[in-house]
């Protein structure tokens, strides 16, 4: 059998020489990494390390934010025990925590925006901040709010931000206080008039 060419020059069977195949990985395949290096360290293992400390800072900001939350349930707890109290509240912070907790940080970790470590260490810092200087001062914020905040920032410049998904956390968020604020003042015209 014999094949022509664009240059019309014929060519036989012993002649044909196959191609390899080529194929891509899966995204769970490809990694983003940092190269180089920086003081003397790979510039990976510093981001590394730099994204797990900021973990922590947001772990200590959660803390130093949610702890004045929870005074005020054991101190409404206290007929039946301090140390009831503290074991009913750990007990509901762990059932919440299990029923509705991977949802949370699948949407967080996932659907907001991808992220590399850098990415990653850049939203847990500004989370960090932001949140221990409201508890500095007082204000009342959510860890969470700031922290899906910082994520979608970081989605907007790398313009990988799911909008939709931030549009349906934000509503919720918008929509929130009037509805608690209604069904408080419903509820509590009810059991007055009783």
């Amino acid at each position: 059998m014999q094949f022509a060419t664009p240059d019309n020059v014929a060519l036989d069977n012993s002649m044909i020489v196959s191609a390899p195949s080529l194929s891509t990985g899966s995204i769970k395949e490809c990694n983003q990494r940092y190269v180089g290096k920086a003081w003397g360290v790979k510039t990976q293992r510093l981001i590394d390390a730099a994204h797990f400390l900021s973990a922590g800072v947001v772990s200590f900001a959660r803390g130093l934010n949610d702890t004045p939350k929870i005074v005020p349930l054991m101190l409404g707890i206290q007929a039946v025990s301090m140390q009831g109290g503290a074991f009913a509240i750990a007990l509901f912070m762990a059932i919440g925590g299990w029923l509705n907790s991977r949802r949370v940080a699948e949407t967080m970790s996932k659907r907001i925006t991808a992220m590399n470590a850098g990415q990653g260490f850049t939203a847990n810092l500004i989370t960090g901040i932001l949140v221990i200087a409201a508890s500095r001062f007082g204000l009342p914020v959510s860890t969470t709010h700031v922290s899906v905040g910082s994520i979608f920032g970081v989605g907007l410049i790398s313009r990988q931000a799911n909008s939709r998904v931030f549009t349906q956390i934000l509503l919720s968020w918008i929509l929130t206080l009037p509805i608690a604020a209604t069904l408080s003042a419903f509820f509590y015209s009810v059991t007055k008039a009783y």
